[in-house]
């Protein structure tokens, strides 16, 4: 099988826990040969989605892992399957890709996580969808909402819809004396919609990911434990990974949506779950493959790469 990697540029990954690499070192080390191409380099000719690719090669010295090829144009239709990774935030040159990439899907293109489904699927807004499993939350741009909203919760917990490794996020008290101008800086003035949700204690236990695989669950995720003085549980704002094994809650949640998230062509999801409630839904670059398979010996890349063989039919 030939696979296309969509990322970002191969030079910034931290290897020891990037998880577009584990996924990269299974493939190859089961005989798949691997391309990596660039979002920015899509485009279209003579009707043709194509990307600048690159042979790629893993190598096993750790200052350079790769080798890449020459870079030519190739029509996304000749790969065996299209992985896309490329991190947010979710702009509009990443809406742009995912049309681009549907062109291609449209084409006879394999792509992975569909485009059509990442599009549909705003991380933040796409609990909506499950309030039966979601703390109480608000989406909106007005200010007057959003300080009943603090008023009714005591605390709440604001977040911009395009945001990633929890940049942007604020928590709020009734009675914040900066509530005013916290609210004007995310929202840009009342110019930009952003969500609420209602202060979860059990943030203080881990922010925990839950992976899903062709709605299949991986047995283990990883509690994102926020630092001392912090907030938030992001390993890129300073938490700790803890390996769990899934809790009820965790499994109830992630059996429920896995059929119905797989069937909109969503291969892999990261759900995000404090306590018993349903925070968010990532599909562009789910992570924690590393941390959980080196806690447990889980090997998530490999059911990955199982189920991805499957889904290109190979």
């Amino acid at each position: 099988m030939h696979i296309l990697f969509i990322a970002d540029p191969l030079a910034g990954f931290k290897t020891y826990k990037d998880s577009t690499y584990a996924m990269m070192t299974e493939a190859a080390g089961r005989g798949h040969a691997l391309s990596f191409g660039l979002a920015e380099d899509l485009h279209v000719a003579d009707g043709d989605v194509a990307v600048l690719a690159q042979s790629l090669r893993l190598t096993p010295e750790e200052a350079v892992w790769y080798r890449l090829g020459e870079a030519a144009a190739t029509p996304l239709t000749q790969f065996d399957a299209v992985v896309m990774r490329t991190d947010p935030p979710f702009d509009l040159e990443y809406l742009y890709a995912t049309h681009l990439l549907n062109r291609a899907a449209e084409r006879g293109a394999r792509v992975f996580n569909h485009p059509r489904a990442i599009r549909d699927h705003n991380e933040k807004l796409a609990i909506t969808e499950f309030p039966q499993f979601t703390a109480p939350t608000l989406v909106t741009r007005r200010a007057d909402l959003l300080r009943a909203f603090v008023a009714q919760h005591d605390q709440a917990v604001f977040k911009p819809l395009d945001g990633m490794g929890g940049s942007g996020i604020f928590r709020v008290s009734r009675g914040e004396p900066n509530l005013s101008v916290i609210i004007e800086t995310l929202t840009r003035d009342g110019r930009e919609t952003i969500m609420a949700q209602k202060y979860l204690p059990a943030i203080r236990e881990g922010d925990k990911r839950v992976l899903l695989i062709a709605g299949k669950t991986v047995p283990y995720c990883l509690a994102r434990i926020p630092k001392e003085g912090e907030t938030r549980g992001n390993l890129a704002a300073g938490g700790t990974g803890v390996a769990r094994e899934l809790s009820d809650a965790d499994r109830r949640i992630a059996e429920a949506l896995g059929p119905t998230l797989a069937a909109r062509g969503l291969l892999l999801v990261g759900l995000d779950v404090i306590g018993e409630n349903l925070t968010e839904i990532n599909v562009t670059s789910p992570t924690c493959f590393r941390e959980i398979t080196d806690q447990t010996g889980f090997n998530v890349a490999g059911m990955f790469i199982d189920e991805l063989e499957a889904a290109a039919g190979r």
